[in-house]
């Protein structure tokens, strides 16, 4: 499985159609964007004893993923990020928090870089995340995330946008935060000219604002060793492989997740103008890019 088939379009590729461009947007990393390849920091039997520590996790996951539905809710939530938090650790990863995400309702939004993203994510606050409808038929990771009420998203039907909007304001009305990736595909999150080129998409801060739910803008960042590092990316045509196996051969890898003041839109309120707020607190400082659907 390639980074364009799980996550979306391939980095640097053009979408074909109005409506790819809507569901497939497209950033320009590419391998390139990626450390120079270098020798493992972790020995094979730490390798090894990790990636047996991860399979696992996932039949721990699978597990869960029959329990949640019969767990009551505050547990089935805990469960979950007790699991994400754990998995990291069986990968070597550390995870840094800094603000607090709010207890209450919410629609968290963040920058995509990795498959780490849902993770770190899951691990800071138990939502409900919005995936591609391919994540449901992954092996173990697709059960797991239906029970935890993923939004599965066809990004071979635009038209069905309205109703994936309306399923996730139906989610925060009932009281339940959801996450979503509104870049739409992972990028490197180092190179400004490899950004998505529209950048923030509106479409799922319409569901906050007929909700009347706060949206809480998130920032994830990768350090290696100490150092900002592109390292766990997962870009344009590398397997998930290729890209879990660097993981795994790394040490000193942290993911941080910072958390920005929430925003309260207003009822009405301009979900492009919220998109672009809400970006510029994600990429403090970047130029904002672009405006779509």
């Amino acid at each position: 499985m390639t980074a364009a088939h799980a996550l979306g379009a391939p980095a640097g590729s053009r979408a074909r159609s109005t409506g790819e461009g809507l569901w497939r947007p497209a950033s320009g990393c590419g391998p390139d964007c990626l450390p120079a390849p270098a020798a493992p920091d972790v020995s094979w039997p730490r390798r090894a004893g990790r990636l047996l520590g991860v399979l696992g996790m996932l039949l721990a996951g699978a597990g869960l993923a029959a329990l949640l539905p019969l767990l009551p809710a505050g547990r089935g939530r805990a469960a979950s990020r007790g699991w994400a938090r754990w998995t990291l650790r069986t990968l070597g990863v550390r995870l840094l928090l800094r603000g607090r995400v709010p207890r209450g309702r919410a629609l968290l939004v963040a920058n995509h870089v990795s498959w780490l993203d849902i993770l770190a994510v899951l691990a800071v606050s138990p939502v409900r995340m919005v995936a591609k409808r391919e994540v449901r038929s992954w092996p173990l990771v697709g059960a797991l995330a239906a029970a935890a009420g993923t939004v599965f998203v066809d990004r071979s039907r635009p038209r069905d946008l309205p109703a994936t909007v309306a399923r996730v304001a139906g989610a925060l009305r009932s009281g339940r935060s959801v996450a979503v990736f509104p870049e739409g595909t992972t990028w490197c999150g180092a190179a400004s000219d490899c950004r998505p080129s529209r950048g923030f998409r509106p479409a799922m801060f319409e569901a906050a604002v007929a909700a009347g739910a706060p949206v809480v803008p998130l920032r994830i960042g990768y350090r290696y060793a100490g150092d900002p590092s592109t390292l766990p990316a997962f870009l344009g045509a590398e397997t998930l492989v290729a890209s879990v196996r660097r993981v795994l051969a790394a040490r000193g890898l942290t993911v941080s997740v910072t958390v920005s003041a929430a925003l309260h839109p207003a009822e009405g309120a301009d979900r492009r103008a919220l998109a672009r707020i809400a970006e510029a607190a994600v990429h403090p400082g970047a130029r904002l890019v672009g405006d779509a659907t």
